[in-house]
């Protein structure tokens, strides 16, 4: 869990002020009891040896009833070596008794002299009676003494000690109540920064429409929010309105978000960003809370971009929890339907939300006026996913040899997260070997990687075990490469990965929007190619083909159920909800057939599963030397490429990487132009939509 900056605020304020309170509290200590100079007490032939010597600086002669007088005074200390060295004076005071001077007069004579020694007794000579005043006051004007009148005080000398303690008291208990409301009000704070909005402004968004690959009319939509944003002029000349939301939705790693970043980057105006997430908490009415305040500061900096990201969290469909009940979740969403499209006026505000989960999305938050657009951001094609690898290897030393266009064709069904991941990842494993570059076997170690997991070297198997999995391997690409419809193998290899012994990496001519029932089919054949080549060449069956039958029987039974692809006709018995409501799926038990026709629909997928493994039975004896041939090459090489299986199967034998090599030259070479002139006579469909594409990039 993050710091917070506001804790971490207060806490060193408390540290600063308890800093300051104790130095306060020590210099006034300081000042009050060791800054001023020690008082020394004289005797009266101290003080009156000093008037004699000339030592008093200043003098201050109290009377008092019970004593005589009190004097207090500075004076200057002797210094043996240097008399007149030190101007350094010091406070001393003198209590004068009764006894020691009465009022009647006294004579001095013969006072000794500071520094005498018994040695060296010093006198000077004093001659006449004097009684205190007469004494003070005589060496007063002869010794240029400063007397101070008793009875005239110095207010700063009085009353500064209690006006300074009184004034750092004051400071002090100010102090420390602010301390203590602040630590004692930081609870009640903190319970109303739950209502506050967590929606975080982007300032600094570098991603550009340019950083954004593979989805042109994506982009084409969004640069339009942006550009009305920048010249609304230009819309409300033709009485266009602004729209107030943007629904972008597609499978995950597709660019959603991107999107965002890049309107972020273009936009030029506020961009406030926040999850759906952030706004649920288990106290009632805090998402609520923070919608509204989400849209008051929208409001206070129109025009402006909010994003939610991943608004399925706040936004599923209301009643579809256990009991139906009107929980936290379903207020939070109410109020963002209110402040979407309610009385209050949010023009200058767009909404732009993301989600994979549009189906679960409540439908009052899908209409017009909430969210006016729903973009579908689906996987990229070949020629996305070209650019995406382009644009994911512009900061990457790629080696020249590597092709995108060919990387492309093998990477069906990647979003471009997963584009981006493989390019990482053959980075990684560039530096892993110490190259200079990243080359084709490190993207395509990295496309194995992300399919599979990494390679399992350690992973030791016994050979019985390694031919099996060679066969296994061996029947699902003779079926790929002899059955119609199939797609096209592209690498075959024995090496364990993940919690697999090999797999066969398959992937369809071109890119497909639609499947047909026999392509359907063809996908069955070749997952239960693997099984059958055990039953053929080892009269057994391993637990590895587990997850091909799996596949085979839900592919079957969709076939079924819900694409009408059997002899029960167009009909649609089951659709996959994917489990998204708990409280629906108790509610809605009853079922959509009868239990006579669930015994044909069970019939029905059995018929299919049978009928497509005889199918690959038949295959795999049709080919059976073709199995052997791949199956020990496998076992000698692990892994075979595309290009290695045509010339396996063209010379019954896989020669060294160099004349594989020259090979591969020299067919390019002779078939090149006749590619080109089948191109010119009959393009296909994908080729017309990149064409269309470019003339309408054109345009």
């Amino acid at each position: 869990m993050a710091d917070n900056p506001q804790r971490k605020r207060s806490s060193w304020g408390f540290i600063l002020s308890f800093v300051v309170v104790i130095g306060i509290l020590g210099l006034l200590i300081y000042w009050m009891f060791f800054s001023s100079a020690p008082i020394e007490r004289f005797t009266l032939d101290d003080y009156v040896t000093a008037l004699a010597n000339d030592r008093i600086t200043e003098v201050t002669v109290t009377p008092k009833e019970e004593t005589l007088a009190v004097i207090d005074g500075r004076y200057r200390r002797y210094d043996s070596d240097n008399p007149n060295a030190s101007n350094t004076t010091y406070n001393f005071t003198l209590t004068v008794t009764w006894d020691e001077w009465s009022t009647t007069p006294r004579t001095y004579t013969d006072i000794l002299q500071d520094g005498s020694t018994e040695e060296n007794p010093v006198y000077i000579q004093i001659e006449g009676e004097y009684n205190l005043s007469q004494l003070t006051y005589t060496y007063v004007n002869d010794g240029n003494i400063t007397i101070n009148d008793p009875y005239v005080t110095n207010f700063w000398d009085t009353w500064g000690p209690t006006i300074i303690l009184g004034i750092v008291s004051i400071i002090i208990v100010v102090i420390l109540f602010s301390v203590f409301s602040r630590s004692v009000g930081g609870a009640n704070n903190k319970a109303l920064e739950f209502n506050r909005s967590r929606a975080r402004r982007e300032n600094t968004s570098k991603v550009k429409f340019s950083d954004v690959a593979g989805a042109d009319e994506e982009k084409l939509e969004m640069r339009e929010l942006v550009d009305y944003l920048k010249e609304p002029k230009k819309y409300s000349k033709f009485g266009a309105k602004l729209p107030k939301g943007v629904l972008l939705v597609g499978p995950p790693g597709c660019g959603k978000t991107l999107l965002a970043k890049a309107v972020a980057g273009e936009a030029g105006v506020p961009f406030y960003s926040i999850s759906g997430s952030d706004f649920v908490e288990m106290f009632v009415g805090v998402g609520a809370g923070r919608v509204r305040d989400m849209f008051r500061i929208a409001k206070e900096n129109a025009p402006c971009i909010v994003f939610i990201d991943e608004i399925d969290a706040v936004g599923r469909q209301r009643g579809a929890g256990l009991g139906g009940g009107n929980d936290e979740r379903e207020q939070t969403l109410n109020q963002l339907l209110v402040e979407m499209d309610g009385f209050s006026d949010n023009s200058g505000i767009i909404v732009i939300a993301a989600t994979n989960r549009d189906d679960v999305l409540d439908p009052a938050l899908l209409r017009a006026g909430r969210f006016d657009r729903k973009i579908t951001v689906s996987l990229p094609d070949k020629k996305g996913r070209e650019e995406i690898l382009k644009v994911h290897a512009r900061n990457k030393i790629i080696d020249p040899n590597v092709d995108f266009a060919q990387i492309a064709k093998r990477t069906v069904g990647f979003s471009g997260a997963d584009l981006a991941n493989v390019l990482n990842e053959a980075a990684i494993l560039a530096v892993r070997k110490k190259e200079t570059s990243i080359s084709v076997d490190d993207i395509d170690e990295a496309i194995d990687r992300r399919i599979s997991g990494p390679a399992k070297t350690s992973r030791s198997m016994s050979e019985q075990e390694r031919k099996t999995v060679a066969y296994h391997e061996a029947g699902h690409a003779v079926i790929g490469i002899f059955l119609p419809h199939s797609d096209k193998v592209q690498k075959i290899t024995i090496i364990p990965r993940g919690n697999t012994g090999g797999h066969v990496l398959m992937t369809p001519e071109d890119d497909r929007f639609l499947l047909t029932k026999k392509e359907l089919e063809a996908r069955i054949v070749g997952y239960l190619g693997g099984r059958t080549s055990e039953e053929i060449f080892f009269d057994d069956i391993s637990t590895g083909a587990q997850n091909d039958i799996e596949m085979a029987t839900r592919i079957a039974r969709m076939m079924v159920t819900e694409l009408g692809m059997s002899s029960l006709g167009p009909i649609q018995y089951e659709k996959d909800t994917g489990s998204v409501f708990l409280g629906r799926d108790y509610t809605s038990s009853q079922k959509n057939f009868s239990s006579q026709v669930a015994l044909e629909i069970d019939k029905q997928i059995r018929l299919i599963v049978e009928s497509s493994h005889d199918k690959a039975r038949q295959i795999l004896e049709e080919h059976k030397e073709d199995v052997i041939l791949i199956a020990n090459t496998l076992l000698e090489n692990e892994t075979i490429t595309a290009e290695e299986i045509d010339i396996l199967l063209r010379d019954r034998a896989l020669p060294s990487k160099k004349k594989v090599v020259e090979a591969e030259v020299k067919e390019e070479q002779t078939t090149e132009p006749v590619v080109n002139e089948v191109k010119e006579e009959k393009p296909s469909d994908n080729q017309k939509q990149e064409e269309k594409g470019e003339s309408k990039e054109g345009e």
